[in-house]
């Protein structure tokens, strides 16, 4: 009987630990500040967007929605000379609608639309800014930026990172702390998947 209310037990005050660490205390803003590194906000020549969710029902998706709105902000600092942005299934075209209703020129905008993956993201967008001149600036979520980095510079293309506070701001509703604590839990085992498949 003891050796199974000892596992069960051990457990549970496992669980109890995480509800308290995830829900009471700033951990997940913590743990997004280790995923995305130094916050800053960089200038430079070729801004990169990774995207995120599909549009729905024609309109961008959220997380897409949040990333672009801070790729429009970067825009409007100055300095960047075109943007790249990268993301199938309609997500590269809806953000690209969004950025030209901003007034971001169209001739300033290249969608790469096939990839489906942040490796896709990678490879491709690596083909796509090989020839251009210039620093390479990748905007992308917090929590996103320590893979997405790594497998760009993996496909050749080495860039500095610009993440938006993606996590950070949702974590400060206790409400939406769980969700964020179960997309950062997703990301971190594609961390490991990455890294045992030397894409990173």
């Amino acid at each position: 009987m003891r050796r199974i209310y000892n596992p069960i037990r051990n457990a549970l005050a496992a669980l109890g630990l995480l509800v308290v660490l995830v829900t009471l205390t700033p951990f997940i803003k913590w743990y997004a500040g280790v995923l995305s590194g130094p916050g800053y906000e960089p200038s430079g020549d070729v801004l990169i967007l990774f995207g995120a969710d599909g549009p729905n029902t024609g309109f961008i998706g959220s997380a897409s929605y949040w990333r672009s709105l801070y790729a429009v902000r970067a825009w409007r600092e100055g300095g960047f000379h075109s943007i790249v942005v990268s993301g199938g299934g309609g997500v590269a075209e809806s953000i690209g609608r969004f950025l030209e209703f901003e007034h971001v020129p169209a001739g300033k905008i290249l969608l790469e639309t096939r990839s489906s993956s942040t490796r896709e993201n990678a490879v491709f967008t690596a083909a796509l800014v090989r020839g251009m001149p210039g620093r390479k600036v990748l905007l992308t979520s917090d929590f996103h930026t320590f893979r997405s980095v790594r497998t760009l510079a993996k496909a050749g293309a080495q860039v500095t990172p610009r993440p938006i506070p993606y996590a950070v701001k949702r974590a400060n509703n206790w409400m939406d702390r769980w969700p964020v604590m179960l997309e950062m839990c997703v990301e971190t085992a594609k961390i490991a998947g990455y890294w045992v498949r030397g894409w990173i």
